[in-house]
């Protein structure tokens, strides 16, 4: 079975950047779909952005013009490039990649104000 490993969290202030980085452990990564969720504390998990095998993007609203997801085949790899961060996009976030569904372990983002 696949398995994904996020990086690339941290602290930062408001209006910084971050780019996370999602590591899929097989070669299929070329034919799965990935996605990011985040979890803030007390908070459901919610969707933040995926990308297709074919590259197609979509965003939620709350970071669309703010974030991008894009990923490299070649080193069966997704990031999320994170900018404006506000305090708001504080939480852990996951990296997901279907099918099957497997999530990755989280990495903690914190933004200060």
């Amino acid at each position: 079975q696949v398995q994904l490993v996020e990086s690339g969290g941290g602290l930062v202030q408001a209006g910084g950047s971050l780019r996370l980085s999602c590591v899929a452990s097989r070669s299929t990564f070329t034919f799965n779909t990935f996605d990011w969720f985040r979890q803030a504390p007390g908070e459901q998990r919610e969707f933040v952005s995926g990308i297709s095998s074919a590259g197609t993007t979509v965003y939620a609203d709350s970071v669309k013009g703010r974030f991008t997801i894009s990923r490299d085949n070649t080193k069966n790899t997704v990031y999320l490039q994170m900018n404006s961060l506000k305090p708001e996009d504080t939480a852990v976030y996951y990296c997901r990649t279907r099918p099957p569904v497997v999530w990755g372990q989280g990495t903690q983002v914190t933004v200060s104000s």
